[in-house]
């Protein structure tokens, strides 16, 4: 993986029994970024147990002072802000004197139940989504299956549609397939799977924890794509997910993917915070060039 050529860079505040660590990776020139990479659906700090809210702003702040010893530059994705994160992070290096620059950079859609069994969930969604369902389940072409145990057969079903979807290079097979069965020994892997006469033709890569349903990948072979194998798959893990998972949310990842309205009902943003230490000379052009274009926003 790309993650493997960076060198990592650990920061870590405590406060008492509370602990805070921020997990980084260098860049270049002395400019590090979120540990992170494409499978990532959000970045934040790491609390220990004992850190409630006030003694989290704490630690930031402390992170914050203990950054500008260790790099010139940071810069943080993608970084959710329904539980603060972005905000308190942007205070916190603001506080410590670090130039700051917070802008949205994806967004996540993702689907609250509140109760709802999937018949009701159902009921919602729009009207050519269900009829596409009705019509294409009533041929009975496609078969579907939802397995919570690693298998290599499944798996290389799963590459195998992979390759023929429409979906570029995988970034990295071998940790995708490590993950699959870390979760499947977890208990909290969902791997849908779909079938023509037999042979694989879309597969959707699941997780399940703490009631909530990740989504992590979907392909479909496109050769197959006038019997919606996708769709109905697709359906298959919403039922199981809600009915028997008993999930509380699904959370359909980053981008914006006009399908993904289909089947979630909210969106929230996803930010790039950028922040420069103001005492290093090689970031004043940068910092120069954010106040320009601040200038040029205000002018607009």
């Amino acid at each position: 993986m790309a993650l493997r050529k960076k060198a990592p860079l650990l920061l870590r505040a405590h406060d008492g029994n509370a602990e805070a660590w921020m997990p980084l990776m260098r860049q270049a020139n002395n400019h590090h970024v979120a540990l992170a990479n494409w499978y990532n659906f959000t970045w934040r700090p790491i609390y220990g147990d004992a850190c409630a809210e006030p003694t989290r702003l704490s630690l930031l702040r402390q992170l914050a002072l203990t950054a500008r010893q260790r790099t010139r530059r940071l810069t943080l994705a993608p970084v959710p802000d329904e539980d603060g994160s972005a905000t308190q992070i942007a205070a916190a290096f603001a506080g410590a004197g670090w130039i700051v620059d917070r802008t949205e950079c994806d967004e996540n859609h993702y689907l609250r139940l509140n109760g709802r069994s999937f018949d009701e969930y159902w009921q919602t969604r729009p009207g050519q989504l269900k009829n596409t369902v009705k019509r294409k389940g009533k041929k009975n072409i496609v078969s579907t299956r939802v397995e919570r145990e690693f298998s290599e057969q499944s798996w290389s079903d799963y590459e195998r549609i992979y390759a023929r979807s429409w979906k570029p290079h995988e970034g990295s097979p071998e940790f995708l397939k490590q993950l699959a069965q870390q979760e499947s020994l977890a208990g909290t892997l969902r791997l849908g799977l779909a079938y023509i006469d037999g042979k694989p033709v879309a597969a959707q890569f699941w997780t399940v924890e703490n009631g909530v349903a990740l989504i992590h990948k979907l392909a479909h072979d496109e050769r197959y794509l006038d019997a919606s194998p996708g769709t109905l798959l697709s359906v298959a893990l919403f039922q199981h997910v809600i009915d028997i998972d008993k999930v509380e949310e699904i959370d359909f990842g980053t981008g914006s993917d006009a399908y993904k309205r289909d089947w979630m009902e909210s969106v929230r943003p996803r930010f790039r915070l950028d922040m420069f230490w103001p005492h290093h000379v090689a970031n004043w052009p940068l910092i120069a060039r954010l106040h320009l274009r601040h200038l040029r926003r205000k002018a607009a």
